[in-house]
């Protein structure tokens, strides 16, 4: 399967889970609805519905059964970008106004909170309705309600080395991401198998790890991009995570294996909002020239071929093709 046929295969299943979406967020007061909407309104590749929606078709479910999980981890998502925005005081997100900026900070407040509940209200009502028994959406809903809890621990991990004057170890950093990303890719996967009505607990430890992993992998590169990509794909200035002073995984590498001169040269800009342009490409190219780009993707793959081991012994299906290309796909992107 080729780069683009995954983009296609999660184009079409985005179209799905954006309309059951967008008809449970419709309500009074209808402001309050239309904030809660807002940054799914702008698209997005819907990569973790996707997982959920794949993880359930591999043990043989659907994705009408699939689909009040897949919704649930979206609105999860977009809670968490809703509020990563307020705290980042952030004011546009892939090239649109953030909510706080367009709807004031009170009502975008409220929006992330209404998203939050709406997500466990689809997974219990919605998820009922699908002929999920009780008993798996008790399951779902500790498990979701965990990763939400991993989530806010590791964001607020990051706060604290955002804070901090010292540079995390790398392996600290992967702990953080761990919780504060992959928590969500594995609880993704883990509500597909559990969608399905011919899962084992076996299953979901598969498929966990699966997504764990996967999670790693996708905030890896993400980092990469952050520091390396190019502008006129991600929106963002080049080196804009250097400028900002985020201790990136891929920024970490570049600060333990620079030396002397190139060193001071990455620590000139770091976290100087007032860098010129050409400081900040003179600082992408060190970290361009010591290698760290084919570094934070071999790192990237580790986790990826952790995770195609944890789905290796399930037979050959369509569903699992697309779990294994869109793992392939999260390591190999450029935005």
């Amino acid at each position: 399967m080729k780069a683009s046929s995954i983009k296609n295969e999660l184009e079409s299943y985005a179209s799905s889970v954006n309309e059951f979406i967008l008809h449970s967020l419709e309500g009074k007061p209808k402001e309050l609805y239309q904030a809660s909407s807002h940054l799914l309104r702008t698209g997005g590749k819907r990569l973790r519905p996707f997982m959920v929606i794949k993880s359930c078709e591999m043990l043989g479910g659907t994705v009408k059964r699939a689909l009040p999980a897949a919704a649930a981890v979206e609105l999860v998502h977009n809670f968490t970008l809703v509020h990563d925005d307020i705290m980042d005081n952030d004011e546009m997100r892939h090239g649109t106004a953030t909510v706080h900026r367009y709807y004031g900070m009170p009502l975008a407040i409220l929006a992330g909170d209404i998203l939050f509940s709406k997500s466990f209200e689809l997974l219990t009502f919605s998820g009922r309705k699908v002929g999920i028994p009780n008993n798996d959406i008790a399951d779902m809903a500790a498990q979701l309600s965990r990763a939400c809890t991993e989530i806010c621990e590791g964001q607020a991990t990051d706060i604290g080395f955002a804070s901090g004057s010292k540079i995390p170890r790398e392996s600290d950093y992967v702990k953080m991401i761990g919780k504060k990303t992959a928590a969500l890719f594995e609880v993704s996967c883990a509500l597909g198998g559990l969608s399905s009505p011919n899962h084992t607990s076996r299953d979901i430890e598969n498929l966990s790890l699966f997504g764990r992993n996967i999670g790693i992998a996708f905030q890896l590169v993400d980092d990469l991009i952050g520091v390396v990509g190019d502008p006129k794909l991600t929106g963002k200035a080049a080196g804009n995570d250097i400028r900002e002073g985020k201790k990136t995984y891929p920024i970490l590498l570049a600060l333990n294996n620079s030396k002397d001169r190139d060193r001071d040269r990455i620590l000139r800009v770091f976290g100087s909002k007032g860098a010129s342009s050409a400081d900040i490409k003179e600082a992408v190219r060190v970290i361009s020239d010591i290698g760290i780009e084919e570094e934070v993707r071999n790192e990237a793959r580790k986790y990826m071929n952790d995770a195609l081991k944890s789905i290796g012994n399930y037979s050959d299906s369509d569903a699992r093709s697309s779990l294994q290309f869109s793992a392939d796909f999260v390591v190999g992107r450029s935005l």
